[in-house]
C-alpha cells in the first residue's frame, strides 16, 4: 500500500462498534475496572486511550515503524526520547537546529550530567570526529531548521550502527510522506505535529515512531512517568489533518519550487537555500533519500534592512512563530526562533538579521509572489 492511501486507510480509522470513518474522541480520563486485579485494558488516559492508541498506530504505520508514541508537544517528545540517556552520555547533534531543542541540549540536560557537541553533520568525517567514547545518541534534522542543511541518513545510520548509538531524526520538515528516516536506517523518528502532519495552527502535539522492542518500552515507560500526553481531542484532531497532508504538502512544494526560482533572480536576494533548487549543497542527497523537496525555503537577503522590510511590509504572509500550516508563515529565525543561541553563534551559523524563512501555505503561489515582491519594494 503506497504511503497516500495510508494516509487516508490506516489502523483504527473506521470505527469497529459502529461503522463510522472517524475514529471515536474518548474523552475521557479514567475508566471502569472489572476488578483490582485487572491489569489490560484501559486504566487512565495518562497511561493509554483509545483515541490515542489510534494516533499511535497511524504514524508508526506511515513512518514504516511498529511502535508510533504521542506527546503534547514536539519538544516533550525531543525531551522523552533524550531521558534514553542517563548521566555522563554525551549526544551529537546538527549544528544550527531548531532554538528550542538548541535550549534543553545546552540549558536541561546538562543539569543531568548529559553533554553535547554541535556539528555540521552533512559532513561525515566531522560527525565521527566528535564522537565519543560515552556518545550514546546522534540528532539529526535534514533538512535542518533553519539553514536547510541536508545531512546523509544512509551513511550516519552506518555510523550509529558501528558505533551502537542511537540515530534520532527529527522528520519534522519533510513528514512520512516524503521521508521516512526508519527505512534508512533510523532508530528514532520525531516530529512536531504541529506543523505539517497537524497543518491548520490549530494545535499542539509531538510524535515518535522506533521499531525496536526495547527502546519502544523505555519510551512508553517515560511517556506514562512524565505524563506529557496530548488530550482526547487533540489526538482526533491531529488526525484529521493527516488525512490531507499528501493533498496539502504537494501543493505547497509545488508553490515552495515556483517561489524559490522567482526569488534566486531577485537583486534584493544574496541566496537562496531550498532543495529542490540543484544548486543547493546536498540537493542529490536529499533526493535520494526523500520523495520531494518540501515547502520550507530560507532566504539570505542582501542586507538587514531588506530582510526587515521584507517581513514587516507581507500582507498575505502571517509573521509568526511555527510552520507547515495552510496559511504561508515568515519568519525572521535570528530574532523569533533562534533566539536561544548566542549572538556569536548564530552570527557563525548564518542565522543573522538578513536570514528569512518562509513556509508555504495553500494559497495562490503569484499571490504570495507579489506579497513579496511589493515588500521588496517598500
Amino acid at each position: 500500500m503506497k504511503i497516500a492511501t495510508k494516509l487516508v486507510h490506516h489502523p483504527g480509522g473506521t470505527c469497529p462498534h459502529t461503522g463510522a470513518l472517524s475514529p471515536p474522541i474518548y474523552q475521557v480520563s479514567t475508566f471502569k475496572r472489572a476488578s483490582v486485579d485487572q491489569r489490560d485494558g484501559y486504566d487512565y488516559s495518562r497511561s493509554g486511550n483509545p483515541t490515542r492508541d489510534v494516533l499511535e498506530r497511524y504514524i508508526a504505520t506511515l513512518e514504516g515503524g511498529k511502535y508510533g508514541f504521542a506527546f503534547s508537544s514536539g519538544m516533550a517528545a525531543i525531551s522523552t526520547c533524550l531521558m534514553l540517556l542517563k548521566n555522563s552520555d554525551h549526544v551529537v547533534a546538527t549544528e544550527g537546529l531548531y532554538g528550542g531543542t538548541y535550549r534543553i541540549l545546552t540549558r536541561l540536560f546538562p543539569q543531568f550530567g548529559i553533554e553535547s557537541s554541535f556539528v555540521d553533520t552533512s559532513d561525515i568525517a566531522a560527525v565521527e570526529k566528535a564522537l565519543q567514547n560515552n556518545t550514546r545518541a546522534l540528532l539529526i534534522e535534514t533538512p535542518s531548521n533553519p539553514m536547510i542543511t541536508i545531512s546523509d541518513l544512509t551513511e550516519l545510520a552506518r555510523i550509529s550502527r558501528e558505533k551502537g548509538i542511537l540515530l534520532t531524526v527529527d522528520n519534522t520538515f519533510m513528514s512520512p510522506y516524503l521521508q521516512r528516516p526508519l527505512e534508512l536506517g533510523a532508530d528514532i523518528v520525531i516530529h512536531s505535529a504541529t506543523k505539517y502532519l497537524g497543518g491548520h495552527s490549530d494545535l499542539i502535539a509531538g510524535l515518535v515512531v522506533v521499531n525496536d522492542d526495547k527502546v519502544a518500552k523505555e519510551i512508553k515507560f517515560r511517556q506514562n512517568a512524565v505524563g506529557a500526553v496530548p488530550s482526547p481531542f487533540d489526538c482526533w484532531l491531529l488526525m484529521r489533518g493527516m488525512k490531507t497532508l499528501k493533498a496539502r504538502m504537494d501543493l505547497q512544494q509545488e508553490s515552495a519550487k515556483q517561489i524559490a526560482e522567482w526569488l534566486g533572480d531577485r537583486e534584493e536576494v544574496e541566496r537562496v537555500l531550498y532543495p529542490g533548487l540543484e544548486s543547493h549543497p546536498g540537493h542529490h542527497i536529499h533526493w535520494k533519500q526523500a520523495s520531494g523537496s518540501g515547502a520550507m525555503i530560507s532566504v539570505v537577503a542582501r542586507d538587514a534592512e531588506i530582510a526587515k522590510r521584507v517581513v514587516h511590509g507581507v500582507n498575505l504572509w502571517s509573521l509568526a512563530v511555527s510552520l507547515g500550516s495552510v496559511e504561508s508563515i515568515i519568519t525572521l529565525p535570528a530574532r523569533m526562533t533562534h533566539v536561544s543561541y548566542p549572538h556569536e553563534l548564530r552570527d557563525r551559523l548564518g542565522i543573522n538579521d538578513r536570514l528569512i524563512r518562509l513556509s508555504v501555505g495553500l494559497e495562490d503561489a503569484d499571490d504570495l509572489i507579489e506579497d513579496l515582491a511589493q515588500s521588496m519594494r517598500g
